[in-house]
């Protein structure tokens, strides 16, 4: 199916592609189907979050594990239930980042991770009950000119 995009205008995307989040995102109720795009190419740690139904509604985000090594959380027992999770390996798990300029300035929601059951493409937005994590860590830890071996 043809869907346009925020980002890259239209893009041909296969039914089995879409995510299905029956209670849409908190703030989005009525958005229900999204796609995974790649942002530049496969080798980039971001992705666009794209509602099949509103070409203006997509999110940045990226495996959150990527950026932050010891982030960790239980997913609660009612959404193991409503995904049908069994196992962790059926799951990918995202995070809604804010894009800023700089870039260094990115921050990550790891307050409300997107949590997903890769085989059946379902998914959901869990707000985690844990004071550790709030809706803006910075995504990059050390300025870019640290990490380029700039001085």
């Amino acid at each position: 199916m043809l869907i346009e995009t925020r980002y890259f205008g239209e893009v041909e995307v296969e039914g089995n592609e879409v995510i299905t989040f029956e209670q849409g995102l908190p703030g989005f109720v009525d958005e229900k189907k999204f796609v995974i795009i790649p942002f530049a190419d496969e080798e980039t740690p971001l992705s666009i979050l794209q509602s099949t139904g509103t070409p203006s509604l997509a999110f940045v985000i990226a495996n959150p594990f990527m950026f932050y090594k010891d982030y960790e959380f239980t997913i609660p027992e009612g959404v193991l239930g409503q995904l049908k999770i069994k196992d962790e390996k059926e799951v990918a798990v995202f995070v809604i980042l804010t894009v800023e300029d700089p870039f260094e300035n990115t921050t990550a929601n790891l307050k409300a991770p997107i949590v997903l059951k890769v085989e059946e493409r379902v998914g959901k937005q869990v707000v985690l009950n844990d004071d550790n994590y709030h809706t803006k860590h910075k995504l990059i830890q050390e300025p870019l000119s640290a990490i380029k071996g700039e001085s």
